[in-house]
């Protein structure tokens, strides 16, 4: 019998290919890996751009409807809140004093609904194809951010035929805007982690966003607030964003104190963190699950 002929280590495995990327589980820090975000840049903002164009794409009336539901609303709660209940509205028409807080409560709410539905509405991709999956919901910010300048635009024109003008508090519009934004997008990734493994969240959210409209300074102000509760109603740590921000834009009514500010700086921090981490740690079953 003839004899194998001896090993020779420089003809083996000559045609396998090197691995380019080999994906191990990671935990702590390192899990959110930044830097693998950055390089994927370019699909986040694709999948921005695919959300824009799918969402008007075959409505007749396009972006109008950015304009149309904040204008019914904020005539609707003008009616209710300003003429039937007629509470104070800090010397502005109550039109542009709800359509101002309308404002921050649209980026607000339509950013942690979008986030909170971006991994199920995207399941083929996510059981297919390797990226890092806080894309999904981080794509959902720049269209949130697009609806909020048409929205804004619209202001100025309504503050232009009332003659409204801005004051310099405006300069300090988008820190109360990145706070809404923080909290929004907190709740968003710990929302969108539990909606693959649990659907119910996709229906307890709405009803958790009706409450919250109602108990936060969207159609009223704080003023309106009995003073022996005005403490426990700054708990809600989108109250204070919400009176800068309309504040601001207005250029009337008080200021929430900077401990109020302090406070809702320092919980929308905390929900970024913790929902990046727990997205993060829900991360590896998403695509057995989903």
């Amino acid at each position: 019998m003839a004899e194998a002929p001896p090993h020779d280590p420089s003809h083996a495995d000559v045609s396998a290919p090197e691995p380019f990327l080999i994906i191990r589980p990671s935990r702590g820090w390192s899990a959110l890996n930044l830097k693998e975000l950055w390089q994927f840049r370019d699909l986040l903002f694709t999948l921005a751009g695919r959300d824009l164009k799918l969402r008007y794409k075959q409505t007749a009336l396009g972006v109008i409807w950015v304009l149309l539901q904040p204008l019914m609303a904020a005539g609707i709660f003008a009616f209710v809140f300003g003429t039937v209940a007629k509470l104070p509205s800090n010397g502005t028409p109550y039109l542009l004093f709800s359509f101002a807080g309308l404002l921050g409560w649209n980026l607000f709410g339509n950013t942690l609904t979008k986030t909170s539905t971006c991994l199920v509405g995207n399941a083929q991709l996510i059981s297919k194809v390797f990226f890092p999956r806080l894309v999904l919901p981080l794509s959902t910010v720049p269209s949130a951010l697009v609806d909020f300048a048409v929205a804004a635009g619209m202001m100025a024109v309504l503050m232009a035929a009332y003659g409204v003008a801005p004051g310099w508090g405006l300069l300090l519009a988008p820190v109360w805007l990145a706070i809404l934004l923080a909290i929004a997008l907190g709740i968003g990734l710990i929302a969108s982690a539990l909606t693959v493994s649990y659907r119910d969240v996709q229906y307890i959210l709405p009803v958790f966003l009706q409450i919250l409209l109602y108990a936060s300074p969207v159609a009223y102000s704080v003023s309106a607030v009995p003073e022996h509760l005005r403490t426990v109603y700054y708990c809600n740590p989108l109250t204070a964003p919400l009176e800068a921000l309309r504040s601001s834009i207005l250029g009337s009514g008080p200021m929430p104190g900077w401990g109020a500010l302090a406070w809702s700086a320092g919980v929308a921090a905390a929900l970024v963190v913790l929902g990046a981490m727990s997205f993060k740690r829900m991360e590896r079953r998403f695509a057995d699950v989903i």
